[in-house]
């Protein structure tokens, strides 16, 4: 009989340990943060019909300028769905590796906000978590998804019944180190749609439209860079020499979104706009020979010739790539 209060004694320690482990004297300072984000998420993404292409701009040109949402994601911010199993962690959930450009840009807009968050600390992860009340863009034409993500009926599934979003700040920087969606919050979506059917995935993550328009429209920095950015037109040929080269020396035999090497925090490079959020890591790792990597992970050096062709046609991407933002970055300031 004696062993129920120790138990409930025991049990009551390790929650104030637990709240003993937050930094309380952040708490303000991230609940301000996340009213903020909630307020900025819900004047440039409210809810809309689920397949409203002027509100999807709308709130895609707002969240990937100069918005608090970019200004306070950490320099590589982690995303995905929440793991199936709920114990499980974040270090073990598979997740793919962005720039601030990319999420900003091309996955966040996908979603609706109506202000509705909530805060808490997760002791365990040593993060403050912030939940977004949310519904998904199920209704888009297809080139407006960043790439097919019925590749994967459950990933498609998921993104569908979305009714949540969640960001994990770090307390040492204050960032959003990682964003997460998922179909288990506990409000309903806040836009109700049905389920949509998509085409059989053909294995193609870039492909052609019936106007010959390459597709996914919205990698090619469409709609993100203003029209009259002098660079855009040369940045579509400069990665198509840069996606052969990577082809040959078999990039894109990892680094796509399908993850066939099981990678837990993957890296995309098979559009423009995924490549240009990695161009300056992705070169580096080039010239130290730190990619590609064999069938057990070891890093395995390019052949000169091979490595030499990446490192031309990169190094020309990369330039335009950065003289293409340096463009729109002095375009705003003025």
């Amino acid at each position: 009989m004696r062993a129920i209060p120790v138990l409930l004694l025991a049990v009551l320690c390790a929650t104030a340990h637990a709240a003993d482990n937050e930094p309380l004297a952040l708490r303000p300072q991230i609940e301000r943060l996340a009213a903020d984000l909630a307020a900025e998420f819900s004047r440039l993404c409210p809810p809309a019909q689920p397949g409203d292409q002027a509100a999807f701009d709308r709130c895609r040109q707002g969240l990937f300028q100069d918005s608090m949402l970019k200004r306070n994601l950490a320099p590589r911010v982690l995303w995905g769905r929440v793991h199936k199993d709920a114990g499980t962690s974040l270090k073990e959930t598979t997740l793919t590796q962005f720039a601030p450009d990319v999420l900003s840009g091309l996955y966040l807009p996908l979603f609706m906000f109506n202000g509705g968050h909530a805060v808490e600390y997760d002791a365990r992860e040593s993060l403050f978590l912030v939940r977004m009340e949310t519904a998904f863009r199920n209704r888009l034409a297809p080139g407006q998804f960043p790439y097919p993500f019925w590749h994967d009926e459950a990933k498609w599934n998921a993104y569908q019944g979305a009714n949540s979003i969640l960001l994990w700040i770090d307390p040492k920087t204050v960032r959003i180190k990682v964003a997460q969606f998922t179909d288990r919050g506990t409000t309903p979506s806040i836009v109700s749609s049905g389920p949509v059917q998509q085409p059989k995935f053909d294995g193609k993550w870039l492909w052609t439209d019936p106007e010959g328009r390459v597709q996914p429209q919205v990698t090619l920095f469409d709609g993100l860079f203003r029209a009259g950015n002098p660079y855009l037109p040369k940045l579509d040929g400069a990665y198509k020499a840069f996606a052969l080269k990577m082809r040959d020396a078999q990039c894109d035999s990892c680094h796509v979104p399908n993850n066939p090497e099981g990678m837990k925090r993957l890296v995309l490079l098979q559009t423009p706009a995924h490549a240009a959020g990695e161009i300056e890591r992705l070169m580096k790792a080039v010239r130290e020979d730190k990619m590609p990597r064999d069938e057990v992970g070891i890093e395995q050096p390019l052949e000169a010739k091979l490595k030499s062709a990446l490192l031309e046609s990169g190094g020309a991407f990369e330039a335009l790539v950065r003289a293409a933002k340096d463009w729109e970055s002095k375009g705003r300031a003025q």
